[in-house]
């Protein structure tokens, strides 16, 4: 009994976020009636009518008025991270008669901002079905629980929980003290953003329809496509260039654009994960092109296009191609593996382990050795982003992200090896690593080796990897933990 009010801690709230999501999920209705796909009405209004039920009744149970654990928020996020993708696989069930596994993978693909497909052709899928696939990155972009909050008319202590425990450490990037304000204000900017980036590949010609679809997965740095050929079907070396500033501003922090708008303060490259970002699209830039021309032997003007394409996807952790990486060279796949870990800002769309956590595990470095040739006595303070932490401070922050580190790995490595006993892959093990680990990363660039032809275990374990690296592993276990052993332990 005792087990039940805990998880009634938070029903009122969870039950509120479901059904703002089930509201914000009948835009793909307004497409159908568009496209005069009206064989779609019924699959797609499945999502709303499920997510509005839901909320319904979790609203109505008798919620306890004990202060929620940090436990229960973050098992409360997991949830509805898991529940919006169970739901949002039913469109993909009823309208493309897709195995649910396989429509439980594309959402989950979707809503965590990952970007690989089990669609065998996307092209031969409705309109109602693409603009889905959109909406889902589009609104896993900014973080559920953050779209959500900013809609509530009242904070409380529940919802600032939920909405930091969604965000996570890696994630956070507080600019406000207002939690509910703070929502509302990251999404003024993702409708700014999202629509100059509308406006901006509309100039490379594509039809207004693409524009959308692409500027919306670009700004999410989620990668879904409306084709099957992906990015490359469209032939245009103008369009990727164009899609390649929408990918950063995706993967750039958030307080950058506040400071920007609210401040009039150009602060671009005084953040730390900024310049870091941008360094790491010129090495990779550097590095693949050079591996193109020498190894691949590709003219220099696409090996330029392609190694700075392939490097700000890779970074910003954005789905979106032009290159097939089985003709690339092992140490190509594996350089671009490692940005593919990384990934972009704390506090923006991306996915990754952060650059935030690197660039703390390089100071914590740098730190450690410095009190290693000086007396233990000696007060040697960590900077890290304009402030200054003691020792205390400092070594909890390092711990915590080298404990977000290992745990990444430590996903990456289990998934790795039972998908490779399950399939038996008779390809080069890089491009299977690469695909895990892109999984994880919720970065969605793919070797290929992801496809509908995976067995049920393989592609369940990629939806848990999804899932993992888009809650940043921490919430999931709790997830687990919370259902098998509650919260008293």
């Amino acid at each position: 009994m005792d087990r039940l009010h805990q998880y009634l801690t938070l029903t009122t709230d969870v039950g509120t976020i479901l059904r703002y999501i089930g509201a914000g999920t009948c835009i793909p209705l307004v497409v159908a009636l568009i496209y005069r796909e009206f064989d779609m009405l019924l699959p797609m209004a499945s999502v709303p009518v499920v997510l509005i039920c839901l909320g319904t009744v979790l609203i109505r149970l008798p919620a306890t008025e004990r202060e929620p654990r940090l436990s229960m928020s973050l098992f409360s996020v997991a949830a509805i991270w898991l529940i919006c993708a169970l739901v949002g696989a039913l469109p993909f069930v009823f309208g493309a008669d897709m195995p649910y596994i396989d429509g439980f993978f594309e959402a989950m693909s979707g809503w965590t901002d990952t970007g690989m497909t089990m669609a065998p052709d996307v092209d031969a899928l409705s309109h109602t079905l693409i603009f889905w696939r959109t909406l889902m990155e589009w609104f896993g972009g900014i973080g559920i629980v953050a779209f959500t909050v900013a809609l509530l008319n009242r904070s409380s202590v529940s919802r600032h929980r939920l909405y930091s425990t969604e965000r996570m450490e890696g994630r956070s990037d507080a600019f406000m003290p207002s939690v509910v304000e703070q929502g509302a204000q990251m999404w003024r900017i993702y409708l700014i953003l999202t629509l100059a980036g509308v406006l901006l590949i509309l100039c490379s010609g594509v039809p207004l329809w693409d524009a959308i679809n692409i500027a919306m997965t670009a700004i999410s740095t989620g990668g879904f496509t409306i084709h099957s050929g992906g990015i490359s079907s469209y032939d245009s070396r103008l369009l990727e260039l164009l899609i390649i500033p929408v990918m950063i501003a995706g993967a750039l922090p958030f307080k950058i654009y506040y400071l920007m708008y609210r401040k009039r303060e150009v602060s671009l490259f005084k953040d730390e994960q900024a310049r870091l970002l941008f360094l790491l699209i010129l090495l990779g830039f550097v590095i693949i092109t050079a591996d193109l021309i020498v190894f691949n032997g590709l003219d220099q003007g696409s090996a330029l296009v392609n190694g700075l394409f392939m490097a700000s996807a890779a970074v910003t952790s954005t789905g979106f191609q032009t290159a097939d990486l089985v003709v690339w060279e092992p140490v190509s796949v594996l350089f671009l593996t490692m940005l593919v870990f990384i990934g972009g800002s704390s506090g923006s769309t991306s996915g990754g382990v952060k650059l935030s956590r690197v660039l703390i595990g390089l100071k914590g470095i740098k730190w450690w050795f410095r009190r290693s040739f000086v007396s233990p006595k000696a007060m040697i303070p960590l900077r890290y982003n304009g402030k200054t932490l003691q020792r205390a401070e400092a070594e909890f922050l390092v711990s915590r992200n080298m404990l977000t580190f290992i745990l990444f790995i430590l996903a990456i490595l289990l998934g790795l090896v039972i998908i490779m006993h399950v399939e038996q892959p008779d390809i080069d093990t890089t491009l299977v690593i690469f695909d895990v680990v892109s999984a994880t990363c919720n970065n969605g660039i793919s070797t290929g080796f992801v496809t509908p032809d995976l067995t049920i275990w393989s592609k369940l374990v990629l939806i848990l990897q999804m899932w993992l690296g888009r809650l940043e592993v921490m919430a999931v276990m709790v997830f687990f933990i919370g259902l098998i052993r509650g919260f008293d332990w």
